[in-house]
């Protein structure tokens, strides 16, 4: 399947290619674009862009959208997209303290890629190691 986003991705369009390709299109291709760029390439599914299906619901970041929309059942999975939401939403209160330092971490990861498809490759090895020691605490 292909893939749009807007480009320049952060903690949450880095996690949902992650997503995508962790578990929910493993040959995934992805396509970015400029912010705001109207009308949207035809033929890919857009995520984390306003009024797509796929985006920001309820104070919820596009992470979380797409746990509910492809019924992915993980309560390893829902801790991450509480992560992400404290991250790029407006929250009242902090309660994952892991949230700050992903960001900061995927902010990095962007500065420092040529590209997007550099990015979110980088961004994999952040996500696999994030969903691991996740699910280690997890189980104690």
């Amino acid at each position: 399947m292909k893939w749009l986003t807007w480009e320049n991705v952060g903690i949450d369009r880095m996690g949902c290619a992650w997503l995508i390709r962790r578990f929910i299109d493993l040959q995934a291709k992805f396509l970015f674009i400029p912010v705001g760029q109207m009308p949207l390439p035809e033929g890919y599914e857009p995520f984390d862009i306003p009024g797509v299906r796929l985006t920001h619901r309820r104070n919820h970041c596009t992470f979380h959208t797409m746990l509910n929309e492809y019924k992915l059942d993980d309560p390893i999975l829902s801790r991450i997209a509480s992560m992400i939401d404290e991250a790029d939403t407006a929250q009242e209160i902090a309660i994952e303290p892991t949230a700050a330092g992903l960001d900061f971490i995927c902010r990095g990861i962007r500065l420092i890629s040529a590209d997007d498809h550099t990015a979110i490759e980088h961004g994999r090895l952040i996500y696999d190691a994030l969903y691991a020691q996740t699910a280690l605490e997890h189980k104690t």
